[in-house]
């Protein structure tokens, strides 16, 4: 394994997030402040409790699984498909460094990243709501994963790409409604029968029903199956990945 090249993609790309805090940073964690302010003091306080918990804090895990979500998608493709857009992919290429490399690099540093923004994100809940965390270690567990397997999809994305709207259409088109369908702001048992059943074929709730189940100690399914869902998700990113640099899909075409 080359460390030093894996080292030096992971730590230009994390430069490049620690240069534009305002809009890597800032501009997320403003952006859920504004859900907390909105639906968790506003509407909140006019809504009864969700399954024996406050409204306010039942949404603070679904709002953290919305932003590092699409902030590891989006961190990642954009780390990837820039390299593409200027020609300096061809370089990386030639390099003695191969693709599991290249993607621990660019992977890691965008689910490092998620990963940061997510926990300003839970710090920032404390400010608003009472929130208590009833499995810390699990709740950590499924937040890193959650960031590390969108990380993956974010550079399958990156690579399919052809241009800069491409990089947005996935995020903005698939996976922010999928979130919002998940039931990141609502307990899947206030459905009516037949949406329970569609929600089910929604994988993105598998993941916000394990993480809340990490905060409040209750799931909408079974943790083993949020589980199971997460490991597939990022075992098929993973098998893409290998296809696409054994083949050179979109990279040297």
């Amino acid at each position: 394994m080359n460390f030093i090249a894996m080292a030096s993609i992971y730590r230009f790309e994390m430069q490049r997030f620690f240069r534009t805090l305002t809009q890597s940073l800032v501009s997320p964690v403003l952006s859920t402040a504004l859900y907390f302010v909105v639906f968790g003091a506003a509407i909140g306080g006019r809504m009864g409790d969700v399954e024996g918990v406050s409204y306010g804090a039942f949404i603070v895990p679904g709002l953290i699984m919305l932003t590092v979500m699409t902030q590891a998608t989006s961190n990642a493709s954009f780390g990837i498909y820039f390299p593409k857009f200027i020609g300096t992919i061809y370089e990386l290429l030639s390099a003695p460094v191969n693709f599991i490399e290249i993607v621990i690099g660019y992977v890691g540093a965008a689910a490092t990243k998620a990963l940061i923004i997510g926990l300003i994100i839970l710090g920032t809940s404390f400010f608003f709501v009472e929130i208590t965390i009833a499995h810390p270690i699990a709740m950590i567990a499924f937040l890193f994963l959650t960031c590390l397997s969108f990380a993956l999809l974010g550079f399958i994305i990156g690579i399919w790409a052809g241009n800069f709207e491409q990089l947005q259409l996935i995020p903005l088109l698939i996976i922010t409604p999928l979130v919002f369908l998940g039931g990141s702001f609502y307990s899947t048992s206030m459905l009516p029968p037949v949406w329970q059943t569609i929600t089910l074929f929604n994988p993105v709730h598998y993941l916000i029903s394990g993480f809340r189940w990490s905060f409040f100690g209750q799931a909408d399914v079974p943790v083993g199956i949020s589980l199971m869902a997460i490991a597939l998700f990022t075992g098929l990113c993973i098998a893409a990945i290998a296809w696409i640099f054994k083949t050179g899909w979109r990279i040297r075409q």
